[in-house]
This record gives structure tokens, C-alpha cells and sequence, in this order.
């Protein structure tokens, strides 16, 4: 059979994947221009209505035909949705678009998990390989949910206009279930009188450099790449994204409740340390938060959550600090954290000395 009638219709009773018909085009116009679609893919812009029609009536018939690129409309609620195909096999990778209007509601993953299923049991498909621009959350959200293992970032793999990106990766096999590995580790928003604590967005990179460009910060955390730019800022922040989906590590942004400007970073690291139960906590503020007891009140709301079997279930916490970094010790002091060690020259600082390092730890 030739498309459409090679196209098989799949449906979870939410999504249904279909061939194309002339009445998307007006929505697949709509979704080439989205600011989103532009700056994730690698959609031709500025794009054209005679482009999506080729893509639609061209491109995937022809693929369906020779077996090279199974594309499917995602319809929900009687709507076209957005795009789905698997290219290649026996080796294939994926890619999926979405309308602005169908976002926030499951969908992609929805029709992810659908075309998948179809590829790896009867499609002649061994392994779906998934990458997507690193910072894409969007993308990482849907391989996290539908069971991609996640691999990690491949340097200069992708070719976008005239561009040379990296990109993370992940790939799913026949047998995988097609739900989420690992919990997506801090995706709770944390609030107080004052605080909230977050996910980062773009704009608190500007504050992110001023704080780890800050000499005192630098003093106690060694490691700050030199000088700290805005690209080193987004690179930490999509790190966190990525350490978030595999379970890794709960990164939150510590913001003014009433202005949202960010004050600060707290994090729960080594979540898939050898003890599964355990975590670490770590912080910095922003110069002008100092001395507010932000971090305190902070510190305090994440142990509660880390240690809550509700939130990330922790039933040991560790916090470490330079001896003479008296402001990090108090935070640990007034939050309950006991004192079980200090070990000798163990923390290197901003001038190449080196500090003796406190142990922290409490207990659920």
C-alpha cells in the first residue's frame, strides 16, 4: 500500500497519530513561526506555507513509501496537534514538534509513547535514538517521561543553520518501559513568607554571574570557572536540567517571593551516590542577600522537603564547610545539622590555600 493508506492509525484513546490532511497546513504554519519551534529546531525560517504543504505531501509520503521517515499528524480533540516521526531503522531517531495550543497537557509524551510502540514491534526498529539542543527542557521532559535512557551530552553533534551544536542524547529499546526511569529530582516548588524557591529561568542569569563572579564566592567555591560568564551560566543551568531528569541532583533557584529576583542557589547533590538514601546539601548566595538569614530559611525548607518520604525521601543529609566560612557553619548550626568530623587541609580555596573542611550531617 501507498500513503496515506500505509499510514496505521494509532490511538491511546487521548492521541490519535494519523496521516496528514490538507486542513493542517493552517496549524502547521502556525507552529513553523512559533518563537519555540525556531530556536529548538531546525525548522527553515523564515518558513513558508508551500514548505509545510511539501513536508505534509511530499516529504513523509515519500518516506512511508520507501520506509525511511514514518511521520505521523498528532490530532487531539478532533485538532491537529502537531508532528511525530521516526526516521530510519533498523537503527532510528525521532523528532516531534507541538502546536502552541496542545502544550502543558501531556501530549507529545502521549504521542511519543504510540509511535515508539509501533516502531520497535512492528516498524522493523531495534533502538530509537532521541537528541535534542542542550537547554531544551521541553524535549528532555518528553524522553524523561516516555523512558529514554539518558545519556548524556554529545559535543558538535548537531548542524542547524549553519550552526554546530552539542546535544544531549538518550535512546529506548524494545522491551524498555515506556515511563520514566528515575523521579525528576526538584521539580517542587518550595515557597515561604518571603522566599520561593524554584527552577532558574533565563533571566536570572545576570544575577547568576554576579554571584559567581563575587571574590568572596570564589574564595569558598575554588571550582567557579574563570571568568564566569553568561555562557557559563546557562551551561550550569541546563546542567541542572539534566541532573534533575536523571535523578542526580535537586537544584532550586532562591527567590524574593514578592519581586521573584534571585537571591541564591541551594541544591541536594549526590542523590545516586553509593547510599540511595543519602544526600548532600550546598549553596551560595547572591552579595546582596547576605546577612538576611536567606540561606538559613532556605536550608531549612529544603531539609525539610529532602527529608519528607513525600518529597525526595532522603534519611540522611551531609552539608560541608570550610572551617573558617563562619557563615556557612552557622547555617548548618541553626538547622539542626550536627557536627560529626573535621577533616584536615581538606578544602582548597579561591587563593590556592587550604582549609580544614567541617562534616555535617542530620538525621530523619
Amino acid at each position: 500500500m501507498r500513503w496515506p493508506l500505509s499510514v496505521p492509525v494509532l490511538s491511546d484513546g487521548v492521541v490519535t497519530l494519523r496521516a496528514h490532511v490538507p486542513t493542517d497546513i493552517d496549524p502547521m504554519v502556525e507552529m513553523s513561526v512559533d518563537p519555540q519551534m525556531v530556536r529548538w529546531t531546525a525548522i527553515p525560517t523564515p518558513n513558508t506555507r508551500e514548505m509545510s504543504e511539501q513536508f505534509a505531501f511530499t516529504i513523509i509520503p515519500r518516506g512511508w513509501d520507501d520506509g525511511t521517515h514514518r511521520g505521523w499528524a498528532i490530532e487531539v480533540d478532533g485538532r491537529y496537534a502537531g508532528n511525530v516521526d521516526v526516521r530510519h531503522k533498523p537503527i532510528a531517531d525521532i523528532g516531534f514538534a507541538l502546536h502552541p495550543a496542545a502544550r502543558g497537557r501531556g501530549v507529545m509524551a502521549r504521542a511519543v509513547r504510540l509511535a515508539v510502540d509501533w516502531s520497535l514491534t512492528e516498524g522493523g526498529v531495534e533502538i530509537v535514538h532521541w537528541r535534542s539542543h542542550v537547554g531544551n527542557e521541553a524535549s528532555l521532559r518528553v524522553a524523561h517521561a516516555t523512558g529514554f535512557t539518558l545519556h548524556g551530552t554529545t559535543p558538535g553533534m548537531l548542524n542547524e543553520r549553519g550552526r554546530v551544536l552539542d546535544a544531549w542524547t538518550g535512546s529506548i529499546r524494545f522491551g524498555d518501559a515506556p515511563y520514566a526511569r528515575t523521579d525528576w529530582a526538584g521539580s517542587t516548588v518550595l515557597e515561604s513568607d518571603r522566599l520561593r524557591l524554584r527552577p532558574f529561568t533565563e533571566a536570572d542569569v545576570r544575577r547568576v554571574v554576579e554571584a559567581c563572579s563575587d571574590p568572596l564566592t570564589r574564595h569558598y567555591l575554588a571550582m567557579l570557572p574563570i571568568p564566569y560568564t553568561p555562557t557559563t551560566a546557562r551551561a550550569y543551568l541546563h546542567d541542572c536540567l539534566w541532573q534533575a531528569a536523571t535523578g542526580a541532583k535537586a537544584t532550586w533557584a532562591v527567590a524574593d517571593r514578592e519581586s521573584d529576583e534571585l537571591l541564591g542557589n541551594i541544591q541536594v547533590m549526590d542523590l545516586l551516590g553509593v547510599n540511595s538514601d543519602h544526600g548532600e546539601i550546598g549553596y551560595w548566595l547572591h552579595p546582596d542577600a547576605r546577612g538576611r538569614g536567606v540561606m538559613t530559611e532556605a536550608t531549612r525548607m529544603v531539609v525539610q522537603h529532602a527529608l519528607d518520604p513525600d518529597g525526595l525521601d532522603r534519611r540522611r543529609l551531609t552539608l560541608y564547610s570550610a572551617v573558617d566560612n563562619r557563615a556557612s557553619n552557622a547555617v548548618a548550626a541553626a538547622n539542626g545539622f550536627r557536627l560529626y568530623g573535621t577533616q584536615r587541609v581538606a578544602e582548597r580555596l579561591g587563593d590556592g590555600s587550604y582549609d580544614d573542611l567541617n562534616g555535617y550531617e542530620i538525621v530523619r
